[in-house]
């Protein structure tokens, strides 16, 4: 079976004001990467774990802040191309990114080298308005970004 993960994904405003709140993959294969890059936080959905109760641990985990509590709006889920299937949940709320302070792993890096090397699962954190949001997400998660767009259009 796939990969099943789930995440939050903050936001901020409505209409024109719209920002969502977007992590960078921390490591080496990710520090020159932009564009595509950029995730809700979100992670693996443990055995027998709730998928908001996943989202709101990773994103504790990610940011090193307490989930936020509003009321959840299910975005439903996406498949990335890995094959992995991602569950969305957004909530309102608020986040300084200065304040981010993610979970490490430990890889062998440089590859071959035999040296363990730690690095940041999340490295920075930053609100973009919907657009620019779009650009940066992965490609498949931007299509959370496009309904949350569209749920609050609705709702107003």
């Amino acid at each position: 079976m796939a990969e099943h993960s789930a995440g939050i994904l903050l936001y901020r405003g409505g209409g024109d004001r719209l920002r969502v709140l977007l992590v960078h993959p921390g490591g080496p294969y990710w520090a020159k990467k932009d564009e595509g890059a950029w995730s809700l936080p979100k992670g693996i959905i443990e055995p027998g774990e709730d998928p908001f109760g996943a989202a709101c641990r990773e994103f504790a985990e990610e940011t090193g802040q307490p989930p936020p509590t509003g009321t959840p709006i299910d975005l439903g889920r996406v498949r990335l191309r890995s094959g992995k299937y991602v569950d969305g949940f957004a909530v309102e709320g608020d986040f300084d990114p200065k304040t981010l302070r993610s979970n490490t792993f430990t890889m062998i890096w440089p590859p071959r080298s035999g040296i363990a090397a730690t690095f940041p699962e999340v490295d920075r954190a930053d609100w973009f308005d919907v657009e620019i949001a779009i650009s940066k997400a992965n490609p498949a998660q931007a299509e959370l970004i496009t309904r949350l767009r569209e749920i609050l259009a609705a709702a107003r």
